[in-house]
């Protein structure tokens, strides 16, 4: 086939492709530009974004060109709308032209760590790292392999989660994971010392996210699960331009305030093209250990409402549990240390619901280009 009818069928499929904005295709829209086929069958264009433009059409394109035959690759460059109309950025200091800043790295697939799934929280509390390691410990134990790296750099819990603080080693130069319950475990808090506060600009935390991503033997897994700390910040991101990610899963309590800043960090994966694979209600409800009954502490079903506005499934609510955090300062999981309880059986559908869901997922496209 020649260059040219390649790039005939090429155009005619992203011609398939529509912008909800505006119902026209990205072609006709000028979304694309600068597309070329060289002999081998590899494709590169730009893809242009306005900030009402979902960041997932850039995903459909690359889609839609990847199923043409012929196409041997897809290189898609993504920019927004104001940098290709060459105005430049000014500090919103002085009003002087300020430089732009340099492109973010492209994130690697690294299909060694098997599907790699973020966790995150809104806000702070509402127990994500407890969700993490338990989730973690509930995949190992139905005989999965599984990472788990810790990226709540202000504050790494997940080792006291497990029970271990040694250092790790270094062999080859490579980073040596430290394993408990059948889970090899990264964290901050296995290198620096206890009291050592994390007082950190956006290019360390990158590079710290980079070097756990990289450098560290984790071998063959199935599952890579990364918890990380609260909000939309550096971590965030950082790992977004890393490492593609199949998904994240949010973490919330019941109540409004909670789920708002859910909401939030829920929209934050949306707009740089990662699925967000489903919502956990932690803190949902409350069982008495005595007569057994159900009793909703916070205002109930927020976590419901965030999936149903998100349209995403609500994968588990996991009730409040006497004692829950005793076993996590001892370095228990409670799906490890009372795999019965209403607590750890929560847990354990949680690891069985999030299974089904990203058996299907691929990972996010590369983002070339920040939103902001």
């Amino acid at each position: 086939m020649s260059a040219h009818d390649l790039k005939a069928r090429v155009e005619q499929a992203l011609g398939g492709v529509r912008n909800p904005r505006n119902g026209g295709d990205v072609l006709a829209s000028h979304m694309v530009r600068d597309l070329d086929i060289d002999e081998t069958g590899g494709v590169s264009f730009t893809f242009v974004l306005t900030r009402d433009d979902p960041a997932s059409l850039a995903r459909q394109a690359r889609k839609a060109v990847e199923g043409v035959a012929g196409v041997s690759a897809v290189k898609v460059t993504i920019r927004d709308v104001a940098d290709m109309a060459g105005a430049p950025r000014r500090s919103p200091v002085s009003g002087t032209p300020a430089p732009a800043p340099p492109p973010p790295p492209t994130p690697d697939e690294l299909p060694g760590l098997g599907k790699v799934l973020a966790i995150s929280s809104g806000k702070g509390g509402v127990g994500k790292s407890t969700v993490s390691a338990n989730l973690a410990a509930a995949l190992a134990r139905a005989g999965h392999r599984v990472g788990l790296m810790d990226a709540d750099i202000y504050g790494p819990n997940i080792p006291r989660m497990f029970g271990r603080n040694e250092k790790p080693e270094v062999q080859g130069g490579k980073i040596q994971p430290l394993e408990a319950y059948g889970v090899k475990l990264m964290s901050l808090g296995l290198i620096v010392e206890r009291d050592a506060p994390a007082i950190w600009r956006g290019p360390i935390i990158m590079k710290i996210i980079q070097q756990f991503v990289r450098d560290v033997a984790w071998g063959q897994l199935d599952y890579f699960l990364v918890d990380l700390p609260p909000g939309t910040g550096d971590a965030q991101l950082s790992l977004t331009q890393i490492v593609r990610l199949h998904g994240a899963v949010i973490v919330t309590t019941p109540q409004e305030m909670a789920v708002g800043d859910s909401l939030r960090g829920a929209k934050m994966f949306e707009r740089v093209g990662v699925k967000v694979v489903g919502i956990v209600e932690n803190m949902s409800y409350f069982v008495c250990p005595e007569c057994h009954a159900r009793s909703e502490v916070f205002l109930a079903g927020g976590g419901g409402r965030l999936a149903a506005e998100l349209g995403v499934p609500l994968l588990g609510q996991i009730p409040l549990q006497a004692g829950m955090a005793e076993l996590a300062d001892r370095g228990t999981p409670i799906v490890v240390g009372e795999p019965d309880s209403p607590a750890a059986v929560a847990l354990t559908e949680l690891a069985r619901a999030v299974t089904t869901r990203v058996a299907g997922l691929a990972p996010a496209l590369p983002i070339t280009a920040m939103p902001r």
